[in-house]
């Protein structure tokens, strides 16, 4: 029969029994709901930041010497590569990265291994040192002006955000008739994506030669994908 618009269906003997009431219903869906902010409880409780995917990178240095930056949680870490490269037998040069590049006469661009060694920085008569690796920590703070910007090497790092900060510590030094060495972790992509960056900026010139420059000067020199674009 139908009453007020609705359908009642009638209730046969053996037939299943009707559907439950509103009251019924309502206090099922209740019930459902706590079990399920019970349970999401339970997920928060039991959540745990080592679940978290790691973020891993991968440097190889101009000498062959091979870098892993992993990320755990809020800690960067950073270990030699000991998987063998393609290529078989070819054996790695697992010495210290102390080349390092003379953009100009006071502007020069290196690794963390040039940056902690008292006697390349000497040698290249440094005076300033800009840092702009994460977690890499300043070795000889008695003898040189530090300046430490700590930059993800990643593509998606809004790395122009940090060129003021960095290109008015780099002017500082020369002002001053200093030599300033910007380093990160391999000298690969932090580092000459800033230097980069500030020919481009203070010369005016285009990225093709102010790259150009940088490259002549470190060829192990490039920049992660994202970086580039950025410069573009």
């Amino acid at each position: 029969t139908e009453r007020g618009g609705h359908c009642t269906p009638r209730h046969r003997p053996g037939a299943a029994s009707p559907a439950a009431g509103p009251e019924q219903n309502g206090t099922e869906r209740s019930g459902a709901g706590s079990r399920a902010m019970h349970s999401l409880a339970q997920e928060i409780r039991s959540f745990s930041r080592a679940n978290l995917r790691k973020q891993r990178t991968r440097v190889t240095t101009l000498t062959g010497r091979r870098i892993i930056e992993t990320w755990r949680g809020a800690c960067l870490h950073m270990e030699e590569d000991e998987e063998e490269a393609p290529g078989g037998g070819f054996v790695q040069d697992l010495s210290a990265d102390l080349q390092v590049g003379v953009v100009k006469p006071w502007l020069l661009l290196g690794s963390q291994d040039a940056a902690h060694d008292l006697e390349t920085m000497r040698k290249h008569k440094v005076t300033h040192v800009l840092n702009v690796a994460y977690g890499v920590q300043n070795a000889f703070l008695n003898d040189f002006i530090y300046k430490t910007i700590a930059i993800l090497d990643l593509p998606e790092t809004d790395i122009t955000s940090y060129f003021p900060e960095c290109f008015e510590f780099i002017e500082e030094a020369k002002i001053q008739d200093g030599v300033v060495l910007v380093h990160c972790n391999a000298g690969v992509s932090r580092a000459a994506a800033v230097v980069t960056g500030f020919l481009m900026n203070s010369e005016r010139l285009s990225f093709a030669r102010a790259f150009s420059l940088v490259k002549n000067a470190r060829p192990a020199a490039c920049p992660n994908p994202g970086f580039m674009e950025q410069l573009h």
